[in-house]
């Protein structure tokens, strides 16, 4: 079915074409253009992605290597210019981009949601909030300030722990303290979100109550506590103390009139002591510790995209060319997904994306390259990269 088509164009026919024109006309991102469509735009920046490019002079020489295979490629440009991109995503409003990103990352959902969930201690919905700052040279950047000498952008995710797949991604200026994100939050009724110290903030934890969503954080050691009630612990699996708790000072409890529970937890082997919050009762101390443990899979998500995608250096300098060339990059990661998926690919993503960034132009169907070990196994060899769905 595939023969003759480029590896390139297999990937983005995976894409719902209809969905990412109806962003488009939302923001009117084609208005007056000639020969360089938003879609094109998309192609070459998902083209420099996937390739792993360098700069938009990269991009252009390597397009116009196989300028013969554009067509057949999806592009129905007859040429790619270096300055008509660079100023597509200058102009072009980024929120295309996102609210593509987002319809790829439900298709990326739909498509994990039967397979077997990740080794977690309970099968309900558990999330992970925290944020990653992209550092940004300031001489370049200078609307990304910082502090005094570093610029720097900062995007914000909730990622579904069972699937690794982002619920929520937000992007703001690296100086924008964590709660600031907390009232934009969607909560879903009974879910569990794990978070750390950053996210206390007891005005926005309280809507977490109310909508009985469930919150567990490490806990500040300034924050002033009476405790109630003490339960009964098991010592040798690392509790210390199991307590329900209220706020004390007037300001704090005023924005969080409920109980909380305070859990002290020490570790076997580093002899560490955590306090954990939480505003669930019904789990057992160690789930709720073990559940806090799992929030470390997003930071190895935020080290895999980092290793894996093009967010660290930016072909624009402009804050909408960051903005398109991060939101691309996330699409990108959603259909590499859908692609393991869709042709049953069981190779690890880091070596599917390192298979498929040396085949673009390539004319074989994707089933038959990854059957093909003597090229995945050339891609394995010596690599020391994270693996994101086995941590």
């Amino acid at each position: 079915m595939n023969e003759g088509t480029p590896i390139f164009s297999q990937l983005m026919r995976l894409l719902n074409r209809k969905s990412f024109q109806r962003s488009v006309a939302k923001y009117n991102g084609n208005k007056s253009v000639k020969s360089f469509s938003c879609w094109d735009q998309f192609l070459c920046m998902s083209f420099a992605q996937l390739t792993y490019r360098d700069s938009l002079r990269d991009i252009e020489a390597c397009l116009r290597s196989s300028q013969e295979l554009l067509f057949r490629m999806g592009f129905r440009t007859k040429k790619v210019s270096k300055s008509t991109l660079s100023d597509a995503n200058k102009i072009r409003d980024s929120r295309i981009f996102a609210d593509f990103a987002w319809q790829v990352i439900a298709e990326a959902r739909k498509a994990t949601e039967n397979e077997t969930k990740t080794n977690l201690p309970i099968d309900g919905m558990v999330f992970a909030l925290d944020s990653t700052i992209i550092d940004l040279c300031l001489s370049l950047f200078s609307w990304a300030k910082f502090r005094k000498a570093k610029g720097g952008i900062k995007i914000h995710t909730i990622l579904d722990l069972h699937t690794e797949i982002p619920h929520f991604i937000d992007i703001s200026a690296a100086n924008l303290h964590d709660t600031k994100v907390l009232p934009k939050l969607i909560l879903i009724p009974g879910a569990y979100y794990v978070m750390d110290r950053a996210y206390i903030a007891f005005k926005h934890l309280r809507r977490f109550t109310l909508v009985k969503a469930n919150f567990i954080l490490r806990l500040k050691e300034n924050i002033k506590l009476k405790r109630r009630y003490s339960r009964s612990v098991n010592k040798l699996r690392g509790v210390t103390s199991d307590h329900e708790v209220t706020l004390t000072l007037p300001t704090t409890k005023k924005k969080y009139p409920h109980s909380l529970r305070r859990i002290r937890y020490r570790d076997p082997e580093t002899k560490k002591i955590y306090l954990f919050l939480t505003n669930n009762f019904k789990l057992s101390a160690r789930t709720i510790c073990d559940l806090y443990r799992a929030r470390w899979r997003i930071e190895i998500f935020f080290k895999w995209l980092k290793q894996n995608l093009r967010i660290k250096s930016f072909f624009g300098t402009t804050e909408n060319a960051v903005r398109t060339q991060i939101w691309i990059a996330i699409t990108v990661y959603a259909l590499a997904i859908i692609a393991k998926k869709k042709f049953k690919l069981e190779q690890e993503l880091y070596i599917i994306l390192q298979v498929l960034s040396v085949m673009p132009f390539d004319k074989k169907p994707i089933n038959t390259v990854f059957s093909d070990y003597s090229i995945v196994e050339k891609c394995q060899e010596n690599y020391n990269q994270l693996n994101l769905f086995k941590n």
